[in-house]
């Protein structure tokens, strides 16, 4: 993956890349939204929270087709309310760690779930050698 930051456009207002430039014959894995319910069907209190658990979910996902948090190359994330961004930012960047190239991102405001003590959802894309 290479990171695309043309120098004539605004840089990235938090930890993510404007674009990802994959190379060819990548083997690709999309993830559905995820949600903050624990697996015994507990949902916290806080987007931060739940966006940890969305994270552990997708981190699953990934290692299930031998992958890990640096093989991501897109993010979109979903919050209800702008409120909620601080903590969902905070879990994002601690799922990113120290991930070489910082995929690019979506966060999007919407006006709810199916249920609604759920305040984010977040889903991926990764991309790893064929």
């Amino acid at each position: 993956m290479r990171a695309l930051s043309p120098a004539s456009i605004a840089p990235p207002f938090a930890r993510y890349s404007h674009g990802v430039a994959l190379p060819a014959g990548v083997r690709l894995v999309r993830t559905s939204g995820q949600l903050g319910a624990a697996p015994d069907g507990t949902v916290p209190d806080g987007a931060e929270a739940q966006a940890e658990i969305c994270f552990r979910n997708i981190a699953a996902i990934l290692a299930e087709a031998e992958m890990v948090p640096a093989n991501v190359c897109h993010l979109s994330a979903y919050v209800t309310d702008r409120v909620h961004m601080t903590g969902y930012m905070a879990a994002r960047d601690r799922f990113l760690g120290s991930v070489p190239v910082l995929p690019s991102s979506t966060l999007v405001i919407v006006s709810g779930f199916t249920r609604p003590e759920f305040v984010v959802e977040v889903e991926v894309w990764a991309a790893a050698a064929g």
